[in-house]
């Protein structure tokens, strides 16, 4: 065929109408999503219909369907071969509401000055006598020159554990990562840890500012029915006995056993610590009501037409506390916040894709876990188990608790750093005139709790991004100052529920970011990698 310069002509203005309607499809799709959306959907499976939404229990069905139905309707296909559901086998371990916690002659009461339980399937385990050692943090890090286990034998014996990592309080930019948590800082690896040397109890000392949050998470949290992952040898692995303990209560043990906690948390700050706590030993029988049970996971994908085998994927979890029957008033924890703001992020995506006229290159993938409350359960089965191969799975975006405070002139990334996402993202954010800034406290170690945090361990780049601190105008800092009181006093409380007061404009953005960093990586040949400096990287 010969080329001539009409037809290179009308070649140029094919492709220009083709790049102009690809753009007034991107903005329709992305003005799609509003505030009114994502509330219309919090509100839903936030109500007291959905009872909490706990694993198993009878909100589960309810977000399923509502699931399924929505994403149905915009157009997307069952995500595991002809089914929306991967089934992952949980163990539901209720514990025994009359547990005392004997040391040095003197009961503790459950909940009120402790929580303990247990990981194994297992009706009965118990600490008998079991011998005290303060292992300070309790961390075995080579990287980093650091064993509070180094000499010890702790066969029979019950660790007992800082919580956080020792480049907390110190400040000491040389240790750890200074303020900002690693994963040995997380309560999940300190139990993992103690189980690896051999202990047969580990109890970690409750302290608001390290841990991040207050003792009411840890008792609304650690008590009524736990969940893990079904094990064959009923996961006899994990230490008999885990729990924590009241800052206050430590403190007491320690002076029983003739020891200073203040002076012994200095020192395991500054260097490997280890000191038995002067004979006292710990007696605790935990009985159990252990079930055995199936939840879950929600996938749903719109197919690629051209790298229909390569998934971007967004993330949120589903589930939340569901109900406490031995508190009075309120017994519901609806988990408006936490996560049905999430559920809403992703509804959105998916309403948002469904705008587009044209198909994008690569497919994109919701995954909605269950069992995030009870350690990450569901993210870490499909991860253990993926349904879509993890080597084409080409990034993760997460959402868990939306902004629910208004408009901000930044957006706040969870391990800022760590991946080329965090470039994606600034490029769209410079769109909404924002700037990209590192989230807030991270000593917390918000990066290792939540769903994001198990692709990322097997090498999938993952974003967790959203909300910022600097509001939009002076309005918006009263309304935040006064929302953010009651938005962190709720956190896993019964009064976290949808407030029609909620400005989920903020909520808004972040979601149409999310979609602008998918859709330009669905359309792209991009593999976003780790950065230099992170400790993650893909696998081959």
């Amino acid at each position: 065929m010969k080329i001539t310069i009409k037809s290179m002509a009308l070649a140029a203005s094919v492709l220009a109408t083709f790049n102009a309607t690809a753009e007034d499809n991107f903005q329709r799709a992305y003005d799609s999503i509003t505030a009114a959306d994502i509330a219309k959907h919090v509100k839903e499976v936030a109500s007291d219909r959905y009872m909490g939404r706990s694993p198993t229990g009878p909100g589960e069905k309810l977000t399923l369907d509502y699931l399924t139905k929505q994403f149905t309707s915009y157009g997307f296909k069952p995500g595991n071969g002809d089914s929306f559901l991967q089934a992952v086998e949980l163990v539901e371990i209720v514990g025994n509401e009359d547990q005392v916690l004997t040391i040095g002659g003197k009961a503790y009461e459950y909940r009120k000055d402790m929580v303990t339980g247990t990981s194994r399937t297992s009706e009965f385990e118990q600490l008998k006598n079991s011998e005290l050692v303060f292992v300070g943090y309790g961390i075995n890090a080579p990287e980093y020159n650091w064993n509070d286990y180094a000499g010890i034998d702790m066969k029979g014996k019950t660790a007992v554990i800082l919580v956080n990592d020792p480049g907390y309080e110190s400040g000491d930019p040389e240790l750890f990562q200074g303020t900002t948590m690693t994963y040995y800082g997380r309560w999940t690896y300190k139990y993992e840890e103690a189980s690896r040397q051999g202990a047969a109890g580990a109890i970690i000392i409750h302290e608001t500012a390290p841990a991040s949050y207050p003792w009411t998470v840890v008792e609304n949290s650690w008590t009524g029915p736990q969940y893990g992952l079904w094990k064959d040898d009923g996961n006899k692995g994990r230490v008999a006995v885990e729990g924590w303990i009241q800052h206050e209560v430590a403190k007491e043990i320690f002076d029983k056993a003739g020891l200073n906690f203040d002076k012994l948390k200095k020192q395991a700050m500054k260097k490997p610590t280890s000191v038995e706590l002067g004979g006292l030993t710990a007696s605790v029988d935990v009985k159990s009501k252990v079930k055995k049970s199936t939840s879950y996971n929600f996938i749903a994908t719109l197919p690629g037409d051209k790298a229909a085998d390569e998934h971007i994927m967004y993330t949120a979890h589903w589930d939340h506390l569901g109900v406490d029957t031995t508190k009075k008033g309120d017994q519901i924890y609806n988990g408006a916040h936490d996560n049905a703001t999430g559920i809403g992020g992703i509804l959105e995506i998916g309403q948002a894709y469904a705008e587009l006229k044209q198909p994008l290159s690569r497919s994109v993938t919701i995954l909605a876990v269950t069992a995030e409350e009870q350690g990450l359960l569901g993210s870490r089965y499909y991860a253990e188990n993926p349904v879509l191969p993890l080597n084409k799975t080409v990034a993760v975006i997460n959402m868990d608790s939306l902004n629910v405070l208004g408009k901000v002139k930044d957006i706040s990334v969870t391990g800022l750093g760590k991946s080329e996402m965090d470039d994606y993202l600034t490029t769209a954010a410079t769109k909404q005139n924002r700037s990209v800034t590192k989230g807030k406290n991270p000593s917390a170690g918000y990066y290792y709790r939540s769903d994001h945090f198990n692709f990322a361990k097997v090498g999938v780049p993952a974003l967790y991004a959203g909300g910022g601190n600097d509001p939009l105008d002076e309005e918006t800092a009263k309304y935040r100052k006064k929302m953010n009181l009651i938005v962190r006093g709720c956190y896993h409380q019964p009064c976290d529920k949808y407030r029609s007061s909620w400005d989920l404009t903020g909520a808004q953005q972040d979601v149409q970011l999310f979609f602008e960093v998918g859709y330009t990586i669905a359309n792209s040949q991009d593999w976003p990698n780790w950065s230099k400096t992170s400790e993650f990287k893909r696998q081959k």
